[in-house]
């Protein structure tokens, strides 16, 4: 499975569905529509600053995580960006990878 980053921000309308919900309900709603793709969530905080929420959780697919994206974002109450994490290991398996790059000007 892939794991991700999905950074949240809610709108005014959104955070008014979150002060009816609750933080405990928008996880478990959150957990089960990621469980309901095929997905596991690793960490689920809400915060200050530039996002409402983050998570780490584990999809499928980047398919799968983008088919979350797409739905969460059409709501029109929050805004999410994912971003894909990468192991340790995977980020050895990059830098061994040949590349046929020429840099601009070169």
């Amino acid at each position: 499975m892939a794991k991700f980053l999905i950074e949240g921000s809610y709108n005014p309308e959104g955070a008014k569905g979150l002060m009816k919900d609750g933080g405990t309900g928008r996880k478990e709603t959150v957990e089960k529509m990621v469980t309901g793709m095929g997905g596991k969530i690793e960490a689920f905080y809400f915060a200050f600053g530039q996002h409402d929420v983050y998570v780490i959780c584990d999809m499928p697919d980047a398919v799968t995580a983008s088919a979350i994206a797409i739905a969460v974002n059409a709501s029109g109450l929050v805004t999410i960006s994912t971003t894909v994490l990468l192991t340790p290991e995977e980020v050895d398996q990059a830098v061994k990878k040949s590349v046929n790059y020429r840099p601009p000007g070169k």
